[in-house]
């Protein structure tokens, strides 16, 4: 009987033990679905979340048809901070707006909203030739340039080049300069026990190079440069504001300085003062204002500058660059 007992509580341990194991089976298996199903619903999430940023990145750089969804309207156009090549107020993006303006039936008049200290005589001489092109195609269409902050250099540049300019009253206007900056090394290089070696096939191939001393034939040679520069932008200012201009008793009109909108004013190197809204109530005649400044999303701002070149930005600290109009 006792082996009986002992063989018969031996077999109901061994069957609690393996409803053990299953139970503990049943409970893992169920806790790993339970894990794939959280994990299958993070990564749904994360899915919808990543589309959902790329939706918002990518929108709004979509080309909409602005004419679909304005009646007449003034058309405005940023021209913010630098302007040079890949920034936001390069000739490319500048040119495109214009282009996008003109071509709508349902614009009064174009406004450039001007706030910038200038840039690079290129990009600004393709925008100065490019307005003067699309008023001479659509003489219809007259183009405002409005200064707000500041409209200085390469920026007044393009404003030349409107059928008028406004500004605020302490508006910054004017700099009608050329500059070029780098800076000196020699002697920094000497103390340091540093030598400088350039092998070059011209010789004056490498005289902007800031760690040589500068030579006078050069620098001379430099400064033709920028005269030339200068007189280009001269010329345009010229072409483009006429006899407006108080040039007679003003020797300091083309001398780089910079004057309050006021003081423009008397210069004639405005034509009155006031805001974009006044010149699109006022002037145009159409309040009704529509943004067609082409501007880059967010994703392409964060593009470019993760693929900005260290190099590039190590020759602008250096001076490595063309003239600049400021």
């Amino acid at each position: 009987m006792a082996d009986e007992w002992k063989s018969s509580s031996d077999s109901q341990g061994e069957d609690a033990k393996s409803w053990k194991l299953l139970e503990k089976a049943l409970l893992s298996s169920v806790q790993e679905q339970r894990r794939s199903r959280r994990w299958g619903i993070f990564f749904k999430l994360l899915t919808f979340t990543y589309l959902f940023v790329a939706l918002a990145l990518f929108l709004p750089s979509l080309n909409l048809d602005k004419a679909a969804t304005a009646g007449p309207h003034t058309a405005v156009i940023e021209v913010r901070g630098m302007i040079a090549d890949r920034e936001e107020a390069s000739a490319d993006k500048i040119i495109g707006s214009l282009r996008a303006a003109f071509e709508d039936a349902n614009t009064k008049g174009v406004v450039l909203r001007i706030n910038s200290p200038g840039g690079s005589p290129v990009q600004s001489g393709y925008v100065y030739d490019e307005i003067r092109r699309l008023r001479s195609e659509y003489p219809q269409t007259k183009v405002y340039a409005v200064i707000s902050d500041l409209g200085a250099s390469g920026a007044y540049y393009i404003a030349s080049a409107a059928d008028e300019i406004y500004a605020d009253k302490a508006s910054l206007v004017g700099s009608i300069g050329v500059t070029a900056a780098s800076f000196g090394f020699v002697d920094a290089m000497e103390r340091l026990g540093v030598e400088r070696r350039v092998y070059t096939s011209g010789e004056h191939k490498a005289f902007l190079d800031p760690f040589q001393p500068q030579k006078e034939e050069e620098t001379r040679f430099w400064k033709t440069v920028l005269d030339t520069t200068h007189r280009q932008f001269i010329d345009s200012v010229k072409a483009g504001r006429g006899d407006r201009l108080k040039v007679e008793g003003n020797p300091d009109l083309f001398s780089g300085l910079v004057w309050s909108g006021e003081q423009a004013l008397q210069l004639g190197l405005i034509d009155g003062l006031g805001s974009t809204s006044y010149v699109a109530r006022e002037v145009i005649g159409e309040k009704e204002m529509v943004d067609f400044t082409v501007r880059d999303t967010p994703f392409d701002r964060f593009a470019k500058r993760l693929g900005a070149s260290v190099a590039d930005r190590i020759a602008l600290w250096m001076g490595f660059q063309g003239p600049t109009l400021r």
